[in-house]
């Protein structure tokens, strides 16, 4: 047996541990990577905001406080908000369910000569067997209900202690990255932040503006239909539809339809038709005007990342996908080499190519 042959087994069977133990832990770590990953968006998000206060003198943990506390103000309102509105729409839908329902019976029995009754049916929906069995898997789903809304809030504080400290701390983060690099790539690292700091605020900028232009336009709508909650369904529909990729405009939409279909079925139609022509004029005209100016991507590319960060991390990559995209693509510009282009790559060159032919002639042999 060669000397080799022994050593080359116990080297081999240590790296296949080594990645069978790194596979393990990754596995095992893949909830506090994709929590970080947020939390460090959204420190880029805010680190504008917290500059612009820190440059004024004021310490930066406070001014990371004052940004925190601002828009931990503004989302409990909203919610606290909603769940009002939703609360008192839910009660209202429950009270008028009898007589929605006696109008539907009243008109199946006229259509098709029956003689159903509101109190039969409900006698056979409360015996039924499938309700039984509902209620009794409702019963037994509460622990688990519960174990994911604390499991969400752990989540949440986690995201949010992480995303403080890297606003609050950093410049000293970008000292203690830079101290283990080369000269040469400190510039590229900080040229790198800088140009996420710019996209990433720069996508959520345009994402506010398009939320507060399309809430204007939806209130003015609700308004005009004499609608309970108008404010609180504009804010809605303007987050929604806009910090929620793909299926943020469908659940936008939604919760107006079925707050107008109680006040009249009609209005429900009236909302479905102004959500559609808005979106058209928002994909075809606000957003183009508004995206080129902040986070300058292809639409082609966005819908593209959205897709992939759908397909690798859910819902968090779909909302990280675009302004992930427009950083590198920025920074990959820094470092590409462009050239001029030629008069045949622009199809110029065709025509005079074309011109020459017309006008060659052969010449005598």
């Amino acid at each position: 047996m060669p000397r080799w042959l022994p050593r080359a087994v116990v080297l081999v069977l240590a790296l296949y541990a080594c990645f069978q133990l790194g596979s393990w832990a990754f596995h095992q770590l893949i909830g506090l990577i994709v929590n970080v990953l947020i939390a460090f968006f959204l420190a880029l998000a805010i680190e504008p905001a917290v500059s612009r206060m820190s440059a004024r003198g004021m310490r930066r943990g406070l001014a990371t406080f004052l940004v925190f506390l601002a828009v931990l103000a503004f989302a409990v309102g909203f919610v606290v908000l909603l769940g009002s509105m939703l609360a008192g729409q839910i009660i209202q839908i429950i009270e008028d369910f009898p007589r929605y329902l006696d109008d539907v019976i009243g008109s199946i029995n006229r259509t098709f000569d029956t003689e159903l009754s509101r109190l039969a049916i409900q006698d056979s929906l409360l015996r039924s067997d499938w309700l039984q069995k509902y209620v009794q898997n409702s019963a037994s789903g509460v622990l688990d209900v519960s174990a994911t809304v604390l499991g969400g809030l752990f989540k949440l504080l986690t995201i949010g202690l992480f995303a403080f400290y890297f606003a609050a701390d950093g410049p000293r983060l970008r000292r203690a990255l830079c101290s283990v690099l080369p000269p040469a790539k400190q510039s590229e690292v900080l040229r790198a932040w800088e140009i996420a700091v710019t996209k990433t605020g720069g996508y959520l900028y345009s994402r506010g503006l398009m939320a507060l232009i399309s809430g204007i336009a939806h209130y003015v709508l609700f308004v005009s239909l004499d609608m309970d909650y108008a404010p609180a369904l504009a804010v809605w529909v303007g987050l929604v539809s806009q910090f929620i990729p793909t299926i943020g405009t469908y659940l936008a939409g939604a919760l107006p339809m079925l707050i107008a279909f109680t006040v009249n079925p009609w209005y429900a139609l009236y909302v479905l038709g102004f959500v559609v022509v808005y979106q058209q004029f928002e994909n075809y005209m606000l957003q183009p005007k508004l995206t080129s100016k902040t986070v300058d991507i292809h639409p082609a590319v966005a819908f593209g990342s959205v897709i992939a960060g759908t397909a690798l991390l859910g819902a968090v990559g779909a909302l990280i996908a675009i302004p992930a995209v427009a950083t590198l693509q920025a920074f990959l510009g820094a470092y590409v080499r462009r050239y001029e282009v030629t008069e045949e790559a622009t199809g110029g060159g065709r025509s005079s190519r074309r011109s020459r032919l017309r006008g060659w002639r052969p010449g005598p042999r």
